[in-house]
């Protein structure tokens, strides 16, 4: 019995999921964090016939994917913003899209109280994704009147017309770019919804153990026939830095039609030649190319576009799809916290019992080592049979399990893994659209295009509430204060060059936030207007680089932040002018707010980095990357394993698989 106030045991029968932003544990456990994939794993295993109980410790659902009204009357998608990683067999399967028609009858789940009261939903969990299309847009600061950008959507035409203002060899070379790693995404796709072979199995256990270890290597294999003769430049791709992809790195000189020059190859004038006849062209030097690509290949992660590896990062965030179409991003109607409303709907249609506020203080373990439950902060005992968390591996096994239980050179690779984080995310307000550039009056601000000599000290995401929407330079505002098509995009700003993304790095490495970060700004009301009052809109900004500690021991206090996010908005004004003038209200998450708010450990959005060390056979440890624990009955189910980070579900659908497996193993040995 619980040494907390009520002093109670409660007895959840097969399975419990500790969800929460930072701590949590139940019955089949779910410890969640960035993604409502411990939500997901619910629905599958009360799906299965398993009782289920989730428990999360925030008083709203779904880690990092949740809506919050941080300023009165504006709805923000704190931290996880975008959608398109999600595993298009989860839409089917728990039948959250049902169409718009649907959507308005659901309404909003109702959170429970600190009282451990069930909750219950309606059968239909209606999920509506706004797709953008354009996607992305690149303003630039140049002398040119107006300055150029780059507008990028899925009509291939239209697109390769606007890469044509820098570049005709470059715009002639992207359909054959885009088809190269579109079939690397083919191939590796599979791999994302099974998991790794058990590489211990391979070398303990009965024969038969070990021909259904080797069995698991069947979609690798697939992979690799996949690509045939390619494989090696495929290869190349995965463990060569973005830049190098991209530009093939053959020593060419930048051409003369662009002001900017990008840094010469880190590995010298002899590196290799193209890794593939779409990437052969110094697609670099403009920001329709390099750059732009190279914010995919980076964003969450603390690395350049020099890095080794940074090209698998870029593969990662366009393996994703959108109603069939591959690629694509959108928006969640109602932001990301409707996606956990309508996975919390699915689960609870079928009896899973849905709890918030209940933070989980450690794992119960049996006489036998095994895993029963959990214990909540107040101390009360939930026992079950089974336990996942969604938590990340850090909280799970050095927080939450005890120690002793677990092999030393376990928790030692577990504090080995990197989880340093470039990522400060500022949210905010505005209202109505502000009058074009030309009736502003005066030159744009100075203060993003060179360094400053003062550095300011924090790197958070900022949710910003605005007046108004941003008028670039170099795409001024209609008349008619409607959303123009570049407004619904992800807005790439400080991207004029690689140089100044390597510049972004190198500042942060060194214990200071970047004098000219990358920003990447979104407009979800643009698309959807009912996330603020009429005439106003929110703006998600996802910035980088800036470090989890500071040069010199400095705190990440009132100050740093404040310091941070203004110096983020001095470079907007600098495409936007205008733009500070039109905000009401701002929200500023460094990576230790993302890790104490969200359990992000290190304010890592995807429970670790991304880099091959990291993957696969290795995530989170090898020999454990198959979802299973030391602690028999324990399994990780979040972002921590594998396949990684994102809004995608499959670690927590593939966990479900393999702890429902167990489960009936174990009956049947009964």
């Amino acid at each position: 019995m619980g040494a907390g106030t009520d002093g109670c045991v409660l007895q959840i029968p097969s399975v419990l999921l500790a969800k929460g932003a930072n701590r949590a544990g139940g019955s089949v456990t779910f410890v969640t964090n960035p993604a409502p994939l411990g939500l997901r794993n619910a629905a599958y295993l009360q799906r299965a016939g398993l009782r289920t109980a989730v428990l999360e410790k925030r008083h709203v659902l779904g880690g990092a994917a949740v809506t919050e009204e941080i300023v009165p009357g504006f709805k923000f998608s704190r931290a996880s913003y975008l959608l398109s990683l999600l595993r298009p067999q989860i839409y089917s399967e728990l039948e959250l899209q049902l169409g718009h028609q649907h959507l308005l009858a659901h309404g909003r789940v109702t959170l429970l109280p600190p009282c451990l009261t069930a909750l219950r939903v309606s059968q239909q969990h209606g999920l509506r994704v706004l797709p953008r299309d354009p996607y992305s847009f690149t303003p630039l600061l140049e002398d040119g009147s107006p300055p150029r950008s780059l507008l990028l959507g899925h009509d291939m035409a239209q697109t390769q017309r606007q890469i044509a203002q820098f570049s005709q060899k470059d715009a002639q070379a992207y359909p054959e770019y885009e088809a190269f790693m579109g079939r690397l995404v083919a191939a590796i796709d599979p791999l994302l919804d099974a998991p790794p072979m058990d590489t211990a199995a391979l070398g303990q256990g009965s024969l038969l153990q070990r021909l259904r270890a080797l069995r698991a290597l069947q979609p690798l294999l697939r992979a690799g026939l996949a690509l045939g003769r390619q494989l090696p430049r495929y290869y190349e791709v995965l463990t060569a830095p973005i830049s190098k992809v991209c530009a093939g790195c053959s020593g060419t000189e930048p051409p003369s039609w662009h002001p900017l020059r990008i840094p010469a190859c880190p590995q010298g004038p002899g590196c290799s030649p193209a890794l593939s006849p779409a990437l052969s062209l110094p697609l670099g030097p403009d920001p329709g190319s390099l750059a732009t690509l190279a914010t995919d290949a980076v964003i969450g992660a603390m690395s350049s576009p020099h890095s080794p590896g940074s090209g698998y990062v870029l593969l990662h965030h366009v393996m994703g799809e959108l109603e069939g179409r591959r690629g694509a991003w959108g928006y969640v109607a109602g932001g990301m916290g409707a996606l956990s409303q309508a996975i919390a709907r699915a689960a609870a249609s079928r009896g899973a019992h849905i709890f918030t506020e209940k933070a989980v203080s450690r794992v119960l373990l049996g006489r036998d080592g095994q895993a029963q439950g959990v214990v909540l902060r107040d101390g009360t005992e939930v026992r079950s049979k089974v336990v996942l968390s969604n938590a990340s591996p850090q909280i799970t096994f050095l927080e939450l399990t005890p120690q002793e239980q677990l092999p030393e050179d376990f928790t030692r690779r577990i504090r080995r893994v990197d989880t340093r984080s470039p990522v400060t995310k500022i949210n905010g307000r505005y209202r109505g659209l502000p009058p074009p550039p030309s009736q502003l009056g005066g030159t744009p601000a100075q203060g993003c295009r060179a360094p400053r000599k003062t550095a300011p000290r924090s790197p958070p995401p900022i949710p910003v509430a605005v007046d108004r929407l941003p008028s670039f330079l170099a795409a001024p505002n209609a008349r008619d204060g409607q959303p123009l098509p570049h407004h619904q995009c992800s807005i790439h700003l400080n991207c004029e060059g690689t140089h100044l993304l390597h510049q972004a790095y190198t500042e942060a490495a060194g214990g200071h936030p970047s004098s000219r970060p990358m920003i990447e700004l979104c407009i979800p009301s643009a698309l959807d207007p009912g996330l603020a009052p009429q005439g106003c809109h929110v703006v998600s900004l996802f910035t980088q680089y800036t470090p989890y500690e500071l040069a010199g021991g400095q705190p990440w206090d009132e100050q740093a932040r404040n310091a941070y996010a203004d110096t983020v908005f001095d470079c907007i004004e600098d495409y936007a002018p205008g733009f500070k003038a039109s905000v009401i209200g701002r929200d500023i998450l460094t990576p230790p707010d993302l890790e104490r708010v969200f359990g992000l450990p290190g304010g890592n959005i995807f429970h670790g980095g991304m880099s091959l060390d990291q993957l696969y056979f290795a995530r989170p440890a090898p020999s454990y990357s198959g979802y299973r624990s030391p602690v028999a009955g324990l399994y990780l189910c979040g972002s921590g394993a594998h396949p990684g980070g994102g809004v995608m579900g499959a670690a927590g659908r593939n966990a479900a698989r393999v702890a429902l497996g167990d489960f009936k193993h174990l009956r049947q040995q009964r």
